[in-house]
């Protein structure tokens, strides 16, 4: 008896589940959470602004920034070791810090991918275990809805923090500096935020699995699906109907 009960609870590996909305849906998600952390997590990029200090004096300053995107950390360097007419004797910096809405979405897309593996594991190997105990699917479920509204609120939040940075690195940075208001200053360049935007763009996709697969995970728990009731004892005495 031990042995069968042992190898009802142990390993049994099947990709029958892969093909299936539950498995299938969730390497998805797997895949849709690694492109997430890593368009927005991998950014570096520059802005540049040029100085007209004099007629025989032109500079570029030039600041480098990326993930997490503290801005105000960002210093604005200037192409030769001069003042621009004494007008930039001090550090000057980038403005604005953007790191919590970065850091959550990066970090929430981290567990997100983590959890996938777990999931997948289950789902894989212990299929028996998650059909047949009843909290498992629950837990899942919840998980499931819990994940999904995250997504959207930590993707609606970079959506507007990566708006934030477009601003604070774009010709706007130009009313930023106050050597601006002594010399004219012309917006150069600021680096492509491609990759920034298609992690918004994966943001909504994974908000869009996740909410979807809701409904997969939904028909595995017993809300959906209600525990069979026991058949009757056979050895048990009928019960009498009455004279």
């Amino acid at each position: 008896m031990e042995r069968v009960t042992q190898k009802m609870s142990g390993l049994q590996f099947n990709l029958g589940p892969a093909k299936e909305p539950l498995g299938f849906i969730k390497a998805l998600e797997w895949i849709f959470a690694i492109f997430a952390f890593a368009t927005c997590g991998g950014y570096s990029g520059r802005t540049k602004i040029k100085l007209f200090c004099t007629k025989d004096e032109n500079l570029t300053a030039e600041a480098v920034f990326g993930y997490p995107f503290r801005l105000n950390k960002a210093l604005l360097n200037l192409s030769e070791p001069k003042t621009c007419n004494s007008t930039w004797k001090e550090p000057h910096f980038l403005v604005g810090d953007f790191s919590s809405s970065a850091q959550f979405f990066v970090t929430f897309a981290v567990f997100v991918f983590l959890y996938c593996i777990a999931a997948l594991v289950v789902y894989l190997c212990f299929l028996h275990l998650y059909r047949g105990a009843g909290k498992l699917p629950m837990i899942d479920f919840i998980v499931t809805v819990v994940v999904s509204f995250l997504w959207l609120v930590s993707t609606s939040a970079w959506a507007k923090g990566l708006t934030d940075i477009k601003t604070s690195t774009g010709p706007s940075l130009l009313g930023f500096l106050k050597p601006c208001n002594n010399v004219t200053c012309v917006f150069d360049e600021v680096s492509s935020m491609g990759s920034l935007n298609v992690s918004v763009v994966v943001g909504f996709l994974n908000l869009i699995l996740w909410a979807g697969n809701a409904w997969f995970v939904y028909k595995e728990t017993h809300l959906h699906n209600p525990p069979a009731a026991e058949p009757p004892n056979p050895g048990s005495p009928p019960i009498p109907t009455g004279m």
